[in-house]
């Protein structure tokens, strides 16, 4: 990986090494709750029943997390088959406005996030309807920290949780604010790593947000290959 996108600030270490460990864990986790169900069904014929949506939301923890990710290491792919034929100044203009635009839409995505998973969380939702513009006034019937999710059991040491979340009453399942929670979260960090890959457009340190050129590494690692052959 190039140096470049390496963080620099102790708040880029932070969410690096938060990011990075955050996708091992859930790689392992959904290993071993799958590895765990097949020996269950082939060989004792039984399965863990929530099995099956864990790994459904832990995926879907994983998508989202690389999603940000993937723009730290300038891994979405790309296309700047016509960039290369302007100016240097040209394309930085418009790398600058690529990158306002990615901005606006990860703003947008946050904010539908955040508004989708409120819902779940007995917080308010956001007035406007592009940008933020405040929260709305919440009722007690908006309250929907009730929603609990199909077949996930609640964990005993979260118990805590339903005197705030439930009035009080006892989960049966896991309240779905807990893993709905990557909806807001993980736009959060996508927004992060636009503002990260646009502050090096301006200072300089990259050109675009298209770093990696995968197709063109390989080709050139065949041809050093066959070179020393």
């Amino acid at each position: 990986m190039s140096t470049h996108n390496e963080p620099k600030s102790a708040l880029g270490r932070m969410v690096n090494e938060f990011e990075e460990t955050g996708i091992a864990l859930i790689l392992g986790l959904m290993t071993v709750i799958t590895f765990i169900n097949v020996i269950l069904r082939y060989g004792f014929n039984h399965s863990l029943i929530w099995g099956l949506e864990a790994v459904t939301y832990l995926f879907a923890w994983l998508v989202l997390f690389g999603i940000s990710y993937a723009v730290k290491v300038t891994a979405h792919l790309g296309v700047d088959a016509l960039l290369v034929y302007f100016s240097p100044a040209l394309r930085k203009v418009l790398a600058l406005v690529a990158a306002a635009l990615c901005l606006f839409y990860a703003v947008l995505l946050f904010k539908g996030a955040w508004d989708y998973w409120a819902n779940f969380a007995n917080l308010p939702a956001t007035t406007g309807r592009w940008l933020p513009t405040g929260f709305e006034e919440m009722k007690r019937t908006s309250y929907r920290g009730w929603y609990e999710v199909v077949d996930i059991p609640f964990p005993e040491f979260l118990r805590w949780i339903e005197p705030i979340m439930n009035e009080g009453e006892h989960y049966e399942k896991l309240p779905r604010f807990i893993p709905y929670f990557i909806l807001p979260f993980g736009m959060f960090l996508l927004l992060f790593r636009f503002v990260q890959a646009t502050i090096r457009l301006i200072t300089g340190e990259a050109e675009s947000l298209i770093v990696s050129h995968e197709a063109e590494d390989a080709v050139e690692d065949v041809k050093h290959m066959n070179a020393g052959d």
